[in-house]
């Protein structure tokens, strides 16, 4: 099949993808766009892997204050090169995190990082809930397993939903960005502000 060149804007357009790369995956998809953009997807998340293991020295501060002033935030975001620091594609994503931490009050950057006080706290909540709902201890237990994942998740920047587009997480974000800009991209601390 002949890959048109509208065909490979169009995708390019969508994703921010090299020209060449564009090409590929819609050769590899027979010019099928939304399957060329998964192959997209995966190609920049195997990306994201291989580049994990290099070092972030160079990054920027990025901030988020929300229209009524009246909450704010800041978030480290680390890349390995002064060039990659300037480029207004990490700086939007520098910004982008920041109005996650403004909208969705995470508690840490991971959900390992999450303080296991707090973690027991909604641990003994949860149980006090599904004792009473008589349940056999067995589901309980399940149940206690499923509630504290999703609470992990739901409290951990890179696990949350992206607030611009709930179907995607925030790290899948982080992904697109390492496969995009060729670097290893890491967020460090960010602190929230409320009036």
């Amino acid at each position: 099949m002949t890959i048109t060149l509208e065909q490979i804007k169009e995708l390019r357009e969508k994703t921010a993808v090299s020209i060449a790369k564009c090409k590929e995956a819609l050769e590899e998809t027979n010019g099928d766009l939304e399957k060329a953009i998964i192959v997209l997807r995966k190609k920049g998340l195997e990306t994201a892997n291989r580049k994990l293991e290099r070092e972030t020295k160079e990054g920027i501060i990025a901030y988020y204050v929300h229209t009524n002033k009246k909450v704010g935030a800041m978030v480290e975001l680390y890349c390995e090169t002064d060039f990659v620091a300037k480029n207004p594609d990490f700086e939007a994503l520098g910004r982008d995190l920041a109005m996650q931490v403004v909208a969705s009050s995470p508690r840490a950057v991971r959900p390992e990082e999450i303080d296991e006080s707090e973690i027991e706290q909604e641990k003994n909540i949860y149980f006090e809930q599904l004792q009473k709902s008589g349940k056999p201890a067995d589901i309980i237990e399940k149940a206690m397993v499923g509630k504290v994942t999703k609470f992990k998740e739901e409290n951990a920047l890179l696990t949350q939903a992206f607030v611009k587009d709930p179907s995607r997480k925030v790290g899948d974000l982080i992904n697109d960005a390492v496969g995009k800009l060729g670097e290893n991209i890491q967020v460090g601390r960010f602190v929230r502000y409320q009036i």
